[in-house]
């Protein structure tokens, strides 16, 4: 087992004050707000062409712009939530293709980071590993031996690119997690578990989510550089947390969705709901009692750009950091003013 190349400035707790953002719902915002076609939900094809490229570029510049106004770190969450075999066969992907998708992904991810990183804006690039499964319901059960082996290909094209950290997202029971946790312990990879909950703050498949961290934190020997929440609403777990517990101090990320509905529910939605930007950074301020370590903060299905910078807006000052002097106009339109990205994209 090699060293960890990196040390993940997002766990500095000397620096209280450091917030890190990640981006919205990368999916429902293409599909739903761009109008791209994603087949089977997976956001990585768009890396195959120009245009698909140019079109993740123009998604996450939104999210540099905002960590820039606002002085954040930045998590840079690659697209490639579905780059696994399943899924990949499914679109024709074979281990080839799939490991050379994944390496274009971090790419991206790492000249973004090259291009736009400061010292008030420090960048972290993080291989998204997605469920074997589907992200709403665990119906593809493995052990934590099967897990580890299904996702060591995805694991090891990671760490062999650029990427600092890997990240496993919408994660539905405890196994999957945990074999995810050992392949990036033998490839020498940080590693990041989200778990997604229910309406009633357990995961879908009825674990408790203090049993699920206990349990992937027991059996790696703590090995997890921390944990996530992500696609689920703060009303859904956040009385859970009430009930305390060093368990609760292994969280520092959140993101949540923009809707109250149940997984079921989105299930079924054929209109997105987007909620409200403001309640829902209102929301994440109230986190802040439950989860002393909370410093990352995202968005899952349903949030874009301005669920993020009313986030910003709501918990800096709880941190005690006054937010910048807004620009004006629209930040996203000042942003792209200063931009040419087509001319960007063929030069990265």
């Amino acid at each position: 087992m090699k060293l960890y190349r990196y040390q993940l400035p997002q766990l500095d707790l000397q620096n209280e004050s450091k917030l890190f953002i990640t981006d919205g719902g990368l999916e429902t915002d293409l599909i739903f707000l761009q109008g791209l076609h994603l087949p089977e939900f997976a956001a990585f094809v768009l890396l195959n062409d120009a245009v698909g490229s140019v079109a993740l570029r123009r998604y996450f510049d939104k999210y540099v712009a905002i960590a820039h106004k606002y002085g954040t770190g930045l998590v840079l969450e690659s697209p490639t939530w579905r780059a696994n075999s399943d899924w990949g066969k499914r679109l024709d992907y074979d281990a080839e293709a799939l490991s050379k998708i994944n390496w274009k992904a971090i790419d991206l991810m790492h000249s973004i980071r090259r291009e736009a990183e400061t010292t008030e804006c420090p960048m972290v690039v993080s291989g998204c590993v997605g469920p074997r499964g589907d992200g709403y319901s665990p119906d593809t059960l493995m052990d934590a031996q099967t897990a580890q082996q299904y996702h060591m290909a995805q694991i090891v094209a990671f760490a062999d690119s650029e990427a600092d950290m890997v990240s496993a997202i919408t994660m539905t029971y405890a196994e999957e997690a945990l074999g995810i946790a050992w392949a990036a312990q033998v490839a020498g990879m940080p590693v990041v578990i989200s778990f997604t909950v229910e309406t009633d703050g357990c995961l879908p498949s009825g674990q408790s989510l203090q049993s699920a961290i206990e349990q992937v934190d027991r059996e790696t020997n703590g090995a997890v550089a921390y944990y996530m929440i992500n696609c689920a609403h703060p009303t859904h777990f956040k009385s859970v947390l009430e009930k305390g517990g060093a368990w609760t101090d292994r969280i520092y990320g959140v993101r949540a969705n923009a809707s109250q509905l149940s997984h079921a529910e989105l299930d079924e939605a054929e209109t997105l709901d987007d909620g409200n930007p403001k309640a829902l950074g209102a929301d994440y301020v109230g986190l802040k009692e439950q989860l002393h370590n909370l410093t990352v903060l995202g968005g899952c299905c349903g949030t874009d750009y301005r669920h993020i910078e009313a986030i910003c807006e709501a918990y800096l000052p709880a941190l005690t950091l006054p937010p910048q002097e807004p620009a004006g106009a629209s930040l996203v339109t000042d942003y792209r003013k200063e931009q040419t990205l087509l001319g960007r994209f063929f030069h990265l």
